[in-house]
Order: structure tokens, then C-alpha cells, then sequence
């Protein structure tokens, strides 16, 4: 029961993660704060849209019977709550004006939200993926 994706999911899915990731950038470069800070918020950013694909591609993985560890599959959870938390107290503790904050994790948001769907149509539109070869793979033939 795979679908390929539609045209205008698949753009929206990239309008969504370039949008999220050039306004969260965009908003560092013009912010006033030390360069360790906005060394930080762009390292939690990346390290979010890292944990959030690991996590996708992960789940898929599982539902497809291609074996996934169970310790990279905590990882991939634990990273993805600890990037949205390390932005939750970064932001807690900054001195910056509320809808300076609102607005980091709103396009934080976005642009993970954004990689996962650009994660999933690109698994989606693959030709050669195992749910749609038939092939599943065994633990112990491994």
C-alpha cells in the first residue's frame, strides 16, 4: 500500500524545511548575540534535523523488517527529545524578547518537521526500496 508521494506534498515538504532553516538562520545572522550563542542555536538546529531523520528512517526501517539496533533506535529518540529540549532551555534562559523566542522555535519546528517529510517522500519515491521488491530481511540470516 505504498503511494509515491504527490508533486505538491513533495514541494511542500522542501518549501517547509528550507523555510524553517533559512529563517532560524537568517534570525541568528541578524541577531545581537555573542557568536558562542548563535554557535549554539545553529548547532542545536543541526543536530535536531539530524536526530528527527535518524528517527524516521529508523521507524520505516522497523515497519519495513529491516533490522534496526534497539540501542540506534534510543539514540535516535533520546537526540530528538534532547535537541528540542536543549532549544526549550536555551531559550528559557536567553535574553530575549518572547516573540524573539517564539519565533526560533517556530522555525525550528518547521524545519524539523520539514526534514522528516523530505525523509519520508524520499524514501517513498525510491524504486528500489524493500517494501516494494517484496524483500524483508531476517535477523538470523544476518
Amino acid at each position: 500500500m505504498n503511494q509515491k508521494p504527490s508533486s505538491a506534498f513533495i514541494g511542500a515538504s522542501w518549501v517547509a524545511l528550507g523555510a524553517g532553516m533559512a529563517g532560524y538562520i537568517i534570525g541568528l545572522w541578524r541577531a545581537e548575540l555573542p557568536l558562542n550563542e548563535k554557535g549554539y542555536y545553529f548547532t542545536v538546529l543541526m543536530y535536531g534535523l539530524f536526530a528527527v531523520v535518524s528517527v524516521q528512517k529508523s521507524v520505516r526501517d522497523r515497519l519495513e523488517g529491516i533490522p534496526v539496533t534497539d540501542v540506534y533506535y534510543g539514540i535516535s529518540w533520546f537526540s530528538t527529545i534532547l535537541s528540542i529540549s536543549l532549544l526549550a532551555i536555551g531559550l528559557w534562559n536567553a535574553t530575549m524578547l518572547p516573540s524573539e523566542k517564539g519565533f526560533y522555535a517556530f522555525a525550528f519546528l518547521l524545519a524539523l518537521f520539514g526534514a522528516i517529510a523530505v525523509q519520508k517522500n524520499t524514501r517513498d519515491s525510491q524504486d528500489g526500496s524493500s517494501s516494494k521488491t517484496g524483500t524483508k530481511f531476517d535477523k538470523d540470516s544476518l
